[in-house]
């Protein structure tokens, strides 16, 4: 066996009162492919660093292999002093490295080498500290959050290359399918100290709540030895008692260690406000166009979102995701073609840039607008410390600045803002940006169980798997397109399986496309639609409509407590007019549903 390129042992590191390293290790050998990960504000961040000879610990040991060169990808790259990104890359090449590698990643990557540092995006930036890193081939590659900022098309592209590289591999990363595609094994820091698993990351959370209930059956036989041993206590003579010096001492230090022991932080607790019910309809997009300049975002783009429709938007950056997201909300008006929305639409909207925290505020001042201690969440008034505990904030943070927190809270605290609003409407742009992986699934079970309609931009694969049910994806050109199911469907649609299969996959997700769809896709055509049905399909969302609003003025009427006593034959027919139009409504429903499919199927 090969000897390690880097070691890390019995790391210890204490900030402020609690310590954050307790005991940590890290062991990296040759061509080894390692994702380390936890909550956030863990540590992960600070041991790479230590594995980088960045941070001192306060003890432990450090051992570098003299031959092995390493190149550490923080979160936050610096271009100070470098007028362009080649010459950014350049200079974290060694004396022996090849230099084509610096032109060459970059171009890969999507930039010239030209650039000026200092106006880069963050996507931009990202990329560039990629090619860095990557360039010189190393012989450890330590990654802290490679994808952040980045593309689709940009993250499969970086998996690839990783792939290719001899290099051993530590990798911090919020992305799941990231994680389950490179690791080989898996490091957790939990509490200050580390565990590792020689299974990828796609076995971590089984082998996580298996050590952590072992952990709690291990506390519970401690709490009833210690029990047991107070009784024994107490209920001794003071002769006995001092016969059993040693045993009063063992009880000693059990309680002790019962209260040194560092208990697993908590989840976060989500729930959305609830606003009231909006209409069946939400959005319609006919024919929508927009373009800046030359550049054309939306051309000629369809589609039809309804009540519990749960609709992704993915695409390279720079292809207009946000700006379609903003004409199909009513954000922004399109040149060309309608955009229709419902009614009663209550539309709560989180924002990637986050523009609206004002590093000035307090956190406190952040959840309740600066106005009193309070939160109202479904119409229920709660403390705001209490509120923040939902979102493992301290109670002690309700006065700390905006300014001092870390990504991952600010991630947290936008969420509790969003969440605290009625809404039956979620517009989410890269909801996942900063969260940590349990946060990620307790969003995801939110979004699951969310009475309305959700909207959202991610270049996370495995939480649109998990939370859609379309995919409106970018085809280049301002071309457009939808798909039924997540986004490994829309890869299996892509490859040339067509529309149909996925319809047969998941009967129940819809498939608009735009009206210049692509030519390429297989359609088994066998027959075209009738003038009868193609008359259907047209006139059935207006009829669904019409039907939708006479219920909701039934409903009305009925729910009238005076109605009754005043006109009961009027009560009477009100109420069996409702019955009637909700078996309408339904066989409506029904009879579009089946007919949309079917124009699916035939490529009509």
């Amino acid at each position: 066996m090969a000897p390690p390129l880097l070691t890390l042992k019995d790391i210890h590191l204490t900030f402020g009162g609690a310590p954050l390293l307790a005991g940590a290790e890290l062991n990296v050998e040759p061509g080894e492919r390692t994702c380390l990960v936890g909550r956030n504000g863990s540590g992960k961040s600070t041991l790479m660093r230590i594995a980088a000879g960045q941070v001192q610990p306060d003890s432990g040991e450090r051992f570098m292999h003299p031959n092995a060169s390493v190149r550490y990808l923080t979160q936050e790259a610096d271009f100070d002093g470098f007028e362009t990104t080649l010459a950014y890359v350049e200079a974290g090449l060694g004396p022996l490295d090849d230099a084509y590698r610096a032109r060459y990643l970059l171009t890969e990557l999507g930039l010239t080498g030209d650039e000026n540092p200092a106006r880069l995006s963050g996507g931009e930036a990202r990329r560039a500290a990629l090619a860095r890193v990557l360039a010189p081939q190393p012989d450890v590659l330590l990654l802290d959050e490679p994808t952040n900022h980045l593309d689709l098309p940009a993250i499969e592209w970086l998996e690839q290359e990783l792939k290719g590289l001899k290099s051993a591999i530590v990798l911090i990363s919020h992305d799941r399918r990231f994680l389950e595609n490179l690791s080989r094994a898996t490091v957790w820091l939990d509490r200050g100290v580390t565990r590792r698993m020689e299974q990828s990351f796609a076995n971590f959370e089984g082998w996580r709540d298996k050590v952590l209930e072992e952990e709690e059956q291990e506390r519970h036989k401690l709490d009833r030895k210690i029990v047991r041993e107070d009784q024994w206590m107490h209920g001794g003579v003071t002769a006995r008692r001092k016969r059993n010096v040693r045993r009063v001492r063992e009880l000693r230090q059990m309680r002790e260690d019962r209260r040194e022991q560092r208990h697993v932080q908590g989840n976060v607790q989500l729930a959305a406000a609830e606003g009231g019910t909006s209409s069946r309809l939400i959005v319609e997009a006919d024919g929508i166009s927009k373009a800046f300049g030359a550049t054309t975002i939306v051309k000629d783009f369809s589609t039809r979102i309804l009540r519990g429709d749960r609709v992704g938007l993915v695409g390279p950056n720079g292809a207009g995701k946000t700006t379609l997201l903003k004409m199909l909300t009513g954000q922004l008006e399109p040149d060309g073609g309608s955009i229709k929305l419902g009614v009663s639409l209550e539309m709560v909207t989180l924002d990637q840039r986050r523009d609206e925290l004002k590093p000035e505020w307090t956190v406190g001042d952040a959840l309740t607008g600066g106005r009193g201690d309070q939160v109202v969440i479904n119409g229920k008034a709660r403390h705001v410390a209490s509120y923040m505990k939902d979102f493992l904030f301290s109670s002690e943070q309700v006065r700390t600045p905006l300014r001092v927190l870390s990504g991952g809270e600010r991630g947290r605290l936008m969420l509790a803002r969003a969440l605290a609003k009625p809404s039956n409407v979620l517009v989410l742009d890269e909801p996942t940006n900063d969260l940590d992986l349990e946060t990620l699934d307790l969003l995801q079970e939110l979004l699951a169980d969310y009475a309305g309609t959700v909207l959202l931009i991610s270049h996370d694969r495995d939480f649109l798997d998990r939370v859609v049910t379309s995919v409106i994806a970018a085809e280049g050109d301002g071309q457009w397109m939808e798909y039924a199911g997540g986004y490994s469907d829309m890869l299996t649609q892509r490859r040339g399986k067509g529309p149909a299969a996925a319809a047969e996959a998941k009967p129940a997700a819809k498939q608009v496309t735009t009206k210049s769809a692509d030519a390429s896709a297989p359609m088994a055509a066998k027959r075209k639609l009738s003038f009868k049905e193609s008359h259907a399909l047209k006139t059935l969302p207006e009829t669904i409509d019409k039907l939708s609003a006479e219920i909701a003025g039934l409903q009305g009427k009925v729910g009238d407590a005076g109605f009754y006593t005043r006109d009961p034959a009027g009560f009477a027919a009100a109420t069996a007019r409702l019955g009637a139009a909700e078996a309408e409504l339904s066989a409506a429903e029904t009879q579009w549903l089946e007919l949309e499919m079917l124009r699916e199927e035939l490529g009509a």
